[in-house]
């Protein structure tokens, strides 16, 4: 263990850092921080939810002169979502340094960041399309960057943004520090760091810190017309506190989040094709708990850093292995347990090798839920509401009703008839979702899985006994459908 006051981090940092409630380092952060503080470059391999915007920024911000009118710190970034995220908290590490951070990215009005651009920002965090349009305007100064960082490189490669970066880096002083943090390295970007990076340090964790232990990772065969009836069965059995469902593609995410509402789930989509406006809308309703289940693809979610994800479900097998370890890792953050659940069909039971391979962990088969057992988990969420309101003991007005009741009627009566009111009866309303042609990947030699345990679907056994916690916190019940038409 590692405590922030035994890094080289200077007392206003510190002070910073305390006021946000943290006190141990993370293993990536223990492992960069005094290495980029003594300004070497870094090439840092860690998953997304380890800390890393803090091991990259805290070098960062103990660089920049406060007093200084000009851009000292500079970085790219995937996504929208992910830039806002970083420069956010960026700015409350750095708040009591008093450093500027101003975010850059598509989807914004160019002429309100380059009004924010003349108020002399000391960090600039941005999406690479944006950058670029900024310094081919000459909005974008970049003379002073000392500090320069490349976040979730891999995902840009995915995305296409190569080209880009390669042309941002190179309106940057050589003399620079480069931070290149991913928790990938396939090969572009290891060239990348070649050409761009001066005898970087490389940082890794662990591999168990890798292959995100606190999830507990499982899988469940399904014919693909089959698939949406297991997920609403398992939202039941479940009752996960907050959910992400991942889809392959828009249409699919549309589809899911439409059919969700209609079973009666407070359900939402985010994807691309949205405006940022109705993606941060969404994005906050989530955060707030106004909705229960967000349905994404892989880059409207890359980036996210949402707590209290308590499920992660994949509707679609991701297309590639890294993004089964990106998609997992939005639960399980921050020393919490999670539960991800993998949605297979036949034809793909070889291509989930390739993924346990990248994991370093054998996914534990599940067996769908029954019918019965979904309503099982539906009467068990009208008991914990009943639970809970007993808890809060604000039940005064309702007393004289009740005795009323409890005379005319059996007791065992009363409380079974106020368990049937409350309980959410299992929705099979139809609803049209596309079938999507299986995952084509690499084909592997059939290996058994008869070793592989059914699992009961509520989870593990072992709760109480040092085991995994997945259903820590109040279990939500699903709503009922809502009545509001669509115009």
């Amino acid at each position: 263990m590692t405590l922030f006051s035994e890094l080289p981090i200077s007392p206003a940092i510190l002070k910073s850092i305390k006021r946000m409630g943290f006190e141990e380092a993370t293993p990536i952060q223990a492992g960069t921080i005094p290495l980029s503080v003594e300004g070497r470059d870094i090439i840092g391999q860690a998953q997304t939810g380890t800390g890393k915007t803090a091991a990259f920024g805290i070098p960062m911000l103990e660089k920049i002169d406060a007093k200084s009118p000009n851009i000292q710190g500079l970085i790219i970034a995937p996504t929208r979502e992910l830039a806002i995220q970083v420069s956010e908290e960026l700015y409350k590490i750095g708040s009591d340094k008093r450093v500027r951070v101003l975010s850059v990215y598509g989807g914004q009005d160019i002429q309100r960041q380059i009004r924010a651009m003349k108020k002399n920002p000391h960090i600039i965090v941005g999406t690479p399309g944006r950058l670029l349009d900024h310094i081919n305007r000459r909005t974008l100064k970049l003379d002073n960057v000392q500090t320069l960082v490349l976040d979730e490189a891999d995902e840009m490669l995915n995305m296409g943004f190569i080209d880009d970066i390669e042309s941002i880096l190179k309106n940057v002083p050589s003399t620079r520090q480069t931070l290149l943090f991913s928790a990938t390295m396939p090969g572009p970007i290891r060239k990348i760091a070649e050409r761009f990076m001066n005898n970087p340090e490389t940082v890794s964790v662990k591999a168990k810190e890798m292959t995100v232990e606190n999830i507990e990772q499982f899988f469940v065969k399904a014919h693909e017309r089959e698939k949406f009836d297991v997920l609403s069965r398992l939202l039941n059995v479940q009752s996960p506190e907050l959910a992400i469902v991942f889809g392959r593609t828009k249409r699919r995410v549309d589809e899911l989040a439409r059919a969700l509402e209609i079973r009666g789930y407070m359900a939402e989509g985010i994807h691309g094709d949205l405006t940022q406006a109705k993606r941060m809308t969404v994005l906050k309703k989530f955060k707030e708990g106004r909705i229960d289940v967000l349905v994404a693809t892989d880059v409207a979610a890359r980036g996210l850093d949402i707590s209290g994800v308590t499920h992660v479900y994949n509707y679609d097998i991701p297309q590639d292995p890294e993004s089964y370890v990106h998609r997992i890792g939005r639960t399980g953050r921050a020393g919490r347990t999670g539960m991800a659940m993998t949605f297979v069909t036949p034809r793909e039971m070889n291509y989930l090798r390739v993924v346990e391979q990248t994991t370093k962990k054998k996914m534990t088969q599940m067996s769908p839920p029954s019918s019965v057992e979904a309503l099982e988990g539906l009467q068990r969420a009208a008991v914990d509401q009943i639970k809970e309101s007993l808890e809060k003991n604000n039940l005064e007005e309702y007393k004289v009703l009740a005795r009323e009741l409890m005379n005319e009627n059996d007791a065992l009566d009363v409380i079974a008839a106020a368990l049937k009111i409350l309980t959410k009866e299992p929705d099979s309303t139809p609803v049209d979702i596309t079938p999507e042609a299986p995952h084509q990947g690499k084909k592997y030699n059939k290996s058994s899985r008869s070793d592989d345990k059914k699992y009961n679907p509520r989870g593990s056994g072992n709760r109480g006994k040092g085991g995994a916690q997945p259903y820590k916190g109040r279990q939500r019940q699903p709503r009922r459908p809502s009545t509001r038409q669509e115009g």
